[in-house]
């Protein structure tokens, strides 16, 4: 906080406030206070800001008493310094003041944040994300692992401060971690990063409770595993856990994991609620000898009852030689002769929990000792009588009854005539939407306000760096003391979230400005009151539910509902904002008010020495002591982490009734991701069909509005349920020919006992024969589940489908003594779930045909299912995939051919090609078969080939320039002196580069590409291969294909004669030898086609 105050000795006064740090394109405030004035007055106030003078304020003030606050926005700035100056004058017929000091401008930076759909997804899946900006422009791209740019959007428009995209994974990526990256406007950029990996999506989650921290005198502790299905049920299995303590320095795991810890196990069923629990002693750990860490790890599996999933699940104590704690929260650095210090303190055991009812006694510097008894929270808040009180410093010690403690050292705080202000410090979060009292102490002398009987207070409410709340208070003063309490109201809104920074100050009749400042913790709230629920809290598969929200009018929210198995897999992500969103992004400054000058630098009191009551005061000249001017010089702020948790707006409805039957088929990670608009009621309502996976469904969303901004809900959930259905457990992926074991669970959660029999139906994609001998029905009873197996062999390739269904018979055999009941309703459930089926190797299936045609591109244009293809396999395969997408492309586009479903399929195959290639690139810019995993050296000619056909594709698809340009500069690292290029690495089908292996075809290629690209014939690496391909063109062995390439290479160069001569020498060599006449009626009647494979050019393919 800038503040200025008139010099003189006039009466007459003013103070002009306003933040040090100001922010561009963004509501600024500047407050003035006149006093005591006897004229009329010009006030202005000019900021030099990009080399013109701009006018905050020009206005004739004629009132004696004025305190104002005005608003004011400053435009983008260009300067490279955010130093600036502002200059304020007062002029009258007698009064003139002028002050002038720096402040700092800052542009506004956009707050953006990156939302996707979950945080792991599976080769194939489109990965569904949004970005929201609250300010400004951005720019999204798609990295992977490698950092290879896959996907970039140049003209994202936003829709109320968002925008909404997506792509989509090819069925091969490279797995590891990606990330969607925004770009601001200013060039800064906003990471958000997902995984993609092979999984398969957990049914239960395995939790592991034990203390956070025990201490070295506790003998033992209580370690409790659970298993819990996701749609809420216990699991039952077996349990097996270990608890161990790591050595600091482990040995080599040659001498097993002895060597590494020590280490005590357990093992047991789960109970009813699908939990064990052991008591742990703590003596096997020595927990007082050092040479080990200060933890205790725990790792516990449970191994689900009858199909064999094994979970795993971790936690750990920290081990600490704290018995107990006590420590400072609160207190202020400085105390106030007079006015009572104020402080809070936690009492807390080893483990960090709450001591209360303890008494703790409190004592500083003069023998005054109090003592205080700790709250459920543990805490002491204490209020010391500073009235005898005039040292330099005084230290204050806590200690609890007979133990040790905590110190802090306080120094005096200055004024000269030992009048001070003290806002009393608030212990609790102030809520949004109420109204908090603030109790000001104060003590005001003579020499401070002479025979005053009323003193107008002013007090400012700051937040993230703007005046937010300003006003006065009008304080009548007893004819005995002037010292006392007085009471502010401050309403708690969500413009001073997190951190409110409340100013409070009066300036006396000397010129001595009286002021303190504190800060107050406010929950993290919007203005824009976002509330979402579901209208049941439970619902069977396939049923309808409406989704209900409330924010403000006409708000654009944004809403997600994922699987609870999915936020199992990421453990760490959670269905909330980033960081960056809750409001911890505050606005500060990495300049300082000492990094910035004052003209001229003055005091807000004389320096000289002060006597009184006998007491000397100097003025200030160390950092250890403190004055109003340090007040108001600067006021920082920090963030606050208090949880969001607005009130549920919709009471849960009762369960849907079951339906007859259900064919349960749709299985989605992420079932809702839609924009919803509200209407200008302030509500809207999303009807949505419930999936038909038996889970827990979590929600949340965020909304925008032009009036009340940003705004969040909390998570709500919806369990999809019914009381009696069937599980398949099945793997990520199997193989054709392989064996695999295909086990499938019923659950009865119904409150009797049923028979069921379980089938599967058959299949020509598979062949399946049951593991056990197959029973008719099986007896299941209340909580009750039995697993069948079946022994499947798969036939085909791709997505398999697997239908299992179990139905409830009527049968009145008894389950032992218990009686046999039929349900009404849901009598049958039936899963279908598809698995994928991948190929061990390639089974050469052999099939030829021809057709002759007079049009050139006959063939390829009645053919173009031939040549549209999804690229696969090896750097080399994938791209004989990739570039006939884009000639198909090129040439129906010119011959106004191309729909949009072919351009559609073809853009999709370039896309997923694209993704591909960047598996087989190496760190150098190269290209190989295998890529850089398997030690092989980049290939000059498959280098060349992406090279080219990268180029190509531009106009069709991204390709991230980058890509271009490491394959260009690899290129010329390869290029020889006299122009011709070396050969590097190898390439399995020589086919691909006609058949043909010598450095003058390698070089015509290499030319050709690097002339498409286009890059001009005066580029030097261009320039010295047309060197090279003049210098062998006139050779007379030269391979006719070889011819081929240079004449098209010479005809991209502009080269004319060479062309021509090499076209020349081309037509002598084509010949169409005759047949004898009898030949050739025969093969008027019939034509025949001599195909051979190599079975080695097969074995070559298979990568």
């Amino acid at each position: 906080l800038v503040w200025l105050l008139n010099p003189t000795n006039s009466i007459s006064q003013y103070m002009v406030l306003l933040p040090f740090l100001i922010h561009t394109d963004s509501p600024e405030k500047v407050c003035v206070q006149l006093t005591h004035l006897n004229e009329s007055v010009t006030l202005s106030a000019t900021l030099e800001y990009q080399g013109e003078n701009r006018s905050l304020i020009d206005d004739v003030v004629s009132e004696k008493d004025v305190f104002t606050c005005i608003p004011f926005s400053l435009p983008k700035s260009n300067s490279t310094s955010p130093v600036t100056f502002i200059t304020v004058m007062v002029k009258g017929v007698t009064l003139q003041f002028r002050s002038r000091k720096s402040v700092l401008v800052k542009n506004s930076e956009s707050l953006v944040f990156v939302q996707t759909d979950k945080p792991i997804y599976k080769p194939g899946q489109t990965v569904l994300f949004r970005i929201v900006s609250l300010d400004k422009d951005f720019r999204p791209l798609n990295e992977d692992p490698k950092r290879n740019r896959l996907y970039q959007w140049t003209k994202a428009e936003l829709k109320r401060g968002l925008i909404q995209l997506s792509f989509s994974l090819t069925s091969e990526p490279m797995q590891g971690t990606y990330a969607v990256v925004a770009q601001k406007a200013s060039g800064k950029t906003v990471w958000h990063r997902f995984s993609v990996e092979e999984y398969v999506l957990p049914k239960f989650e395995v939790t592991v409770k034990m203390p956070k921290v025990i201490t070295i005198l506790d003998k033992k502790l209580t370690v409790t595993v659970c298993g819990l299905y996701t749609f809420g049920k216990p699991v039952p299995g077996l349990v097996s856990f270990r608890v161990c303590r790591k050595f600091e320095h482990a040995a080599t795991t040659c001498y097993g994991e002895e060597a590494r810890a020590v280490c005590d196990e357990f093992s047991g069923q789960t109970d009813n609620y699908g939990c064990i629990s052991e008591t742990v002693k703590t003596k096997l750990f020595q927990l007082k000898r050092s040479g080990y860490e200060n933890k205790l790890h725990v790792e516990a599996k449970i191994k689900e009852e009858e199909t064999g999933v094994e979970l795993t699940g971790t936690s750990f104590s920290e081990i600490t030689t704290t018995i107990s704690k006590i420590t400072f929260e609160q207190s202020d650095s400085h105390y106030k002769p007079g006015i009572p210090f104020f402080g809070q303190v936690k009492l807390v055991d080893g483990s960090g929990a709450p001591i209360a009812n303890e008494v703790v006694r409190i004592s500083f510097q003069g023998g005054q000792t109090t003592n205080y008894t700790t709250d459920e929270e543990g805490r002491a808040r204490f209020a010391l009588n500073t009235s005898t009180m005039y040292f330099d410093s005084v230290a204050i010690r806590v200690s609890p009854a007979g133990r040790g403690g905590d110190e802090v050292i306080h120094r005096r705080f200055y004024s000269p005539s030992k009048s001070f202000l003290k806002i009393e410090p608030k212990a609790e979060t102030l809520t949004c939407g109420s109204s908090t009292e603030v109790r000001v102490h104060y003590i005001f002398t003579p020499e401070a306000i002479g025979e005053q009987k009323k003193i107008v207070l002013y007090y400012l409410v700051m937040a993230k760096g703007i005046i937010k709340q300003a006003g006065t208070h009008i304080l009548d003063l007893d004819q005995e003391s002037a010292n006392g309490v007085f009471l502010l109201q401050l309403p708690v809104q969500a413009d001073i979230a997190p951190v409110a920074q409340v100013l409070v100050y009066t300036t006396a009749p000397s010129r001595e400005v009286i002021a303190d400042t504190t800060k107050f913790n406010v929950e993290k709230c919007f203005k824009n009151k976002v509330a979402l629920n579901f209208s049941a809290s439970e619902g069977l598969p396939s049923s309808d539910v409406h989704l209900l929200f409330r924010a403000s009018p006409n708000s654009l929210c944004a809403v997600r509902a994922v699987d609870k198995s999915v936020l199992l897999m990421k453990s760490e992500w959670t269905l909330k904002m980033p960081n960056n969103l809750a409001l911890s992004e505050l606005r500060d400054y990495n300049y300082g008010p000492d990094t910035v000058s004052e003209e001229p630098l003055e005091n807000c009191i004389p320096l000289k020495k002060i006597v009184v009551d006998g007491i000397t005061y100097s003025p200030v000249v160390e950092v250890n002591e403190e004055d109003t001017y340090s007040i108001l010089k600067l006021i920082s702020f920090i963030s606050s982490h208090s949880a969001i948790q607005p009130q549920g707006l919709y009471a849960t409805a009762s369960t849907p009734e079951e339906v007859t039957e259900t064919v349960r088929k749709y299985f989605p990670e992420t079932w809702i991701w839609s924009l919803v608009s509200i209407s200008s009621e302030g509500n809207a309502d999303l009807d949505v069909t419930i999936p038909d996976t038996i889970t827990e469904w979590k929600a949340n969303a965020f909304c925008t509005s032009a009036d009340t901004g940003f705004g969040l809900s909390p998570t709500v959930s919806l369990r999809a349920f019914q009381p009696f259905f069937v599980e398949l457990t099945l793997p990520y992926s199997v193989v054709r020919g392989e064996s695999f074991t295909l086990k499938a669970t019923v659950f009865n959660y119904l409150a009797a006992c049923i028979r069921v029999s379980v089938t599967l139906a058959q299949s020509t994609h598979f062949l399946a024969t049951p593991v056990e001998k197959e029973e008719e029905s099986h007896c299941l009873c209340e909580n009750g589940r039995k697993t069948v197996a079946w022994l499947v062999t798969p036939k085909s390739l791709g997505q398999v489908e697997f239908s299992v269904s179990t139905e409830a018979l009527q049968n009145q055999q008894p389950c032992g003594n218990a009686i046999v009941e039929t349900p009404e309703k849901g009598r049958k459930d039936t899963v279908i779930r598809q698995l994928l089926v991948e190929v061990c190797g390639l089974h050469f299936l052999g099939l030829a045909y021809f057709s002759v045609q007079g049009d050139i591109m006959g063939t390829a244009m009645q053919n173009l299912h031939q040549l549209l293809q999804m690229p696969f396999g090896c750097g080399e395969q994938n791209m004989v995939l990739f570039a006939p997408n884009i000639y198909v492309l090129d040439y129906l586009n010119k011959t106004e051919q191309l729909s949009e479903e072919v351009k559609s399929k073809a853009i999709g195959y370039l896309v997923s090609g694209y993704q591909r290639q960047l598996n087989y690139k190496h760190p150098d810019g190269s290209y190989s078969t295998f890529g850089p995993r398997y030690g092989q050296l980049g290939n000059t000619w498959l280098t060349a080939f992406v090279l080219k056909s990268f180029a190509q594709a531009r106009p069709h698809i991204f390709i991230d320039e980058k890509h271009i340009q490491d394959a260009l500069a690899w290129l010329s690292y390869k290029q020889k002196e006299n122009g011709c290029f070396r050969s590097s690495g190898t390439l399995l089908n020589n086919a691909m580069k006609g058949g043909v292996d010598n450095e003058i075809s390698l070089t015509a290629y290499i030319t050709i590409a690097l002339l498409e690209i286009p890059l001009p014939v005066t580029h030097s690496v261009v320039r010295n291969a047309l060197f090279c391909l003049e210098t062998a063109a006139d050779k007379k062995e030269n391979h006719v294909y070889t011819k081929a390439l240079m004449a098209y290479a010479f005809a991209l160069a502009g080269k004319e004669e060479k062309r021509k001569a090499l076209l020349g020498s081309l037509e002598k060599e084509a010949q169409w030898p005759l047949l004898p006449s009898s030949a050739r009626a025969q093969h008027r009647s019939r034509l025949t086609l001599h195909s051979t494979w190599d079975s080695k050019s097969e074995e070559s393919w298979m990568c």
